[in-house]
């Protein structure tokens, strides 16, 4: 064995000295450190390399959603405004999922006469969303006949009894004399109830032979329905209907939609005709594509004109199958002639009254449609208080409708 220069040179008998030797420990605490670090960023790597999340990284929020129910939208067999669109093929597709109606959420409605787009908050009737009766319906409104009146899981809707209609019971005065004699001129307000500052001005500023028509939505829509009935306006129900860019162009919760079945379509129906009262018949709110699909349109009409209502078509879809469909249940019907506020500036408004005024003189009736601008009511105001003495009678839309039918 081979010695060391150390162990040759220590002197006999002597112990050698013993050299001092360093605790090797397997891992120093940096090594240790190392290994976990490495461990952690191997086993983030497995995850997100195996685990298929298509959002992984992206911020979440998590909420509880309700089982579907028998009024979802499912998908089925397969508008608004001056939209039109050309012939072709529909595809059938499923409905987007719209928010639910009790929740409030602020959206932009385009008016489907002018064009003008308007965000409003909407909200109310969750139980329409959660198919359930509704634990507090809408109040029943003032000077309602009760016998008119029909209880749903929504609330009350309207029917015809006793040989009365909603039609004829909620129609507005006219004078038959100068009815038959003279050339008509009716205008609508729409969009009404989702703004009550606009809507407030449509009644106290305007003619009470002014009609008004009310969307479901608002806070309290039947309140604002109530007043204008107060004061002598006749009221319709607008109806949101699908549009042909819809979900783009969304008229709001429990929109009739082409691409739900009749029995959705019919229970969303009943889910508006809830929301107030005293209205003497139906109009669409936007709804392009709805109005002119007669497999969805025409259950629309004929529960309509069961419940003794008449239905009035803004004019904004050319390919509107209403008209045909309305004059197969006989019922009231009316159509919107000229859009007044398309171009809301008050000499393009003038310019409409003026053409308003014209289509009356030949053909003895005209209806003209319009929203609760600010220019639309002052320029509208001041041309209806000479209308008389032109030699044209302002009258509801009800009498505008009669007068059509018997000519």
């Amino acid at each position: 064995m081979t010695e060391t220069a150390d162990d040759l040179s220590a002197p006999l008998g002597q112990d050698k000295p013993r050299r001092k030797r360093r605790l090797r420990l397997p891992f120093t605490a940096m090594q240790l450190l190392a290994v976990l670090l490495g461990l952690f960023l191997l086993t983030f790597a497995g995850f997100a390399i195996f685990n298929k999340d298509p959002l992984g990284g992206e911020p979440m929020t998590r909420i509880a959603i309700r089982a579907p129910d028998a009024t979802d939208e499912k998908p089925a067999a397969s508008g608004h405004g001056s939209e039109t669109k050309p012939e072709g093929k529909h595809e059938t597709k499923e409905a987007p999922k719209q928010a639910a109606p009790g929740e409030q959420k602020t959206i932009t409605m385009i008016d489907g006469s002018t064009g003008a787009r308007h965000d409003v908050v909407i909200g109310g009737g969750d139980a329409a969303d959660r198919g359930e009766a509704a634990s507090a319906p809408p109040p029943v409104m003032a000077g309602i006949n009760p016998k008119l009146l029909e209880k749903s899981r929504y609330g009350m809707i309207p029917v015809a009894a006793d040989g009365l209609k909603p039609f004829d019971v909620y129609a507005a005065d006219a004078d038959r004399a100068k009815v038959a004699k003279m050339p008509v001129v009716a205008i609508v307000i729409g969009g009404l109830g989702v703004g009550a500052a606009k809507t407030t001005d449509a009644i106290m500023k305007l003619p009470a032979a002014v009609t008004l028509a009310f969307t479901p939505y608002g806070a309290d829509p039947g309140k604002l329905a109530e007043r204008a009935r107060a004061q002598r306006h006749e009221i319709f129900l607008q109806i949101p209907m699908e549009p042909y860019d819809f979900p783009d162009n969304d008229p709001g919760p429990q929109t009739l939609l082409t691409s739900l079945s009749p029995d959705q379509n019919m229970d969303r129906l009943y889910w508006h005709l809830s929301r107030m009262q005293g209205y003497a018949g139906l109009t669409n709110f936007m709804g392009a594509r709805f109005i002119a699909t007669e497999p969805a349109m025409q259950p629309i009409i004929r529960e309509a004109a069961k419940r003794g209502l008449g239905f009035f078509d803004d004019g904004s879809s050319p390919r509107s199958i209403a008209p045909q469909a309305a004059a197969n249940q006989a019922m009231p019907f009316g159509r919107g002639d000229i859009a007044i506020d398309v171009v809301p500036t008050p000499t393009e408004i003038d310019r409409a009254l003026n053409k308003l005024e014209s289509t009356a003189r030949e053909r003895g009736i005209a209806v003209g449609t319009a929203s609760a601008l600010p220019v639309s009511i002052e320029r509208i105001g001041a041309w209806t208080k000479t209308l008389g003495d032109r030699g044209i009678l302002l009258v509801p839309l009800t009498t505008a409708m009669l007068k059509s039918k018997s000519s």
